[in-house]
């Protein structure tokens, strides 16, 4: 991999990664820029959390190759390190210490003297809010202040990359938002920030552009309103009064528009994409003509939601239990 632009931040080409026979991650590339948030979206087992472990040197690289401000990631792991923090999705802090002790553990672990590993974690509690918890064992903390923690002891040494898997899994929306703010905030100071989510609304809300993942591959790459607009410039959806009459809407929304509704998980819902939003009167009209009754119906700019359930078939939240590796 030669001749890496200016600005780019992460490179992955072909990246790959195989267990026994089954391929978590399956030839996906990516071009994350300097200061931006870049998010990955994708359901639990879509290879995500597999995908940030490799470019973090936690996992070895099978196929492909990735590189890291112009540093490539197999060959070089150990400045790879220098240059990423990485949080997880569950919290890596120490019950049994306070918010103070966990921080200086990890500055001194990272090399950091003991004065400077302690005033550094001083100044990540303030940054954070945590400074009036920081001598309270973290037992006693909450979900979200544990969270703000965890990525705290991943900026110890102030790397210029952060991968976020999952930074908000568990939390309340209030402290979902605030987890928001924070991650805005590192950006703000300089950092670029690769997030993963099964959160539409946290890949809308955050990224500055966004790769959607479904079972190892890349479906789809853009900001989040290019991907929207993949769908339509609006969304006319549709709950039936009777989900039996799926069909026959099916068939009227092919009529009228050339193209066929996603359907929805949910029994007797259809998302349909119009160019133009007056359309949907057509479709109405032509629905109360074919007998077929609406319980319910809105016209709405598209969703990342629907987006994702038009390349893939399934929601984020669908059917596949499979943990992300």
């Amino acid at each position: 991999m030669t001749d890496i632009p200016p600005g780019v931040a992460v490179r992955a080409e072909g990246l790959a990664k195989t267990f026994g026979t089954h391929r978590a991650v399956d030839g996906v590339d990516l071009d994350v820029r300097t200061g931006e948030i870049f998010g990955i979206l994708g359901p639990n087992g879509a290879g995500k959390t597999t995908m940030l472990r490799m470019l973090a040197t936690l996992l070895a690289i099978d196929g492909g190759r990735a590189e890291i401000f112009g540093v490539d990631v197999a060959r070089d792991p150990h400045v790879i390190r220098q240059l990423v923090g990485v949080t997880g999705q569950y919290a890596s802090v120490d019950e049994h210490l306070t918010a103070r002790e966990n921080l200086w553990l990890f500055g001194r672990l990272q090399g950091l003297p003991g004065a400077r590993a302690r005033s550094v974690g001083d100044d990540l509690l303030d940054r954070f809010g945590l400074l009036d918890a920081a001598d309270k064992p973290i037992a006693q903390f909450s979900g979200g202040m544990r969270r703000r923690l965890d990525l705290a002891a991943s900026l110890i040494t102030r790397p210029p990359l952060i991968f976020l898997d999952e930074p908000t899994t568990g939390l309340d929306p209030r402290t979902r938002g605030q987890m928001w703010e924070t991650i805005r905030g590192l950006v703000a100071d300089g950092c670029t920030v690769l997030l993963t989510t099964q959160y539409l609304d946290e890949a809308d809300q955050l990224s500055d552009r966004v790769a959607v993942i479904d079972h190892g591959r890349k479906v789809a790459e853009g900001t989040p309103d290019e991907l929207k607009t993949t769908v339509g410039d609006s969304t006319l959806q549709l709950l039936l009064a009777d989900p039996a009459d799926v069909p026959a809407a099916v068939g009227v929304v092919r009529r009228v528009l050339g193209s066929d509704p996603v359907l929805s998980p949910e029994r007797g819902r259809l998302n349909v994409a119009l160019d133009q939003a007056d359309l949907a009167g057509e479709v109405l009209i032509a629905l109360r003509t074919a007998g077929v009754p609406i319980a319910s119906v809105s016209v709405a700019k598209p969703s990342l939601d629907e987006v994702f359930l038009a390349l893939t078939g399934h929601e984020t939240d669908g059917d596949d239990n499979e943990e992300d590796r």
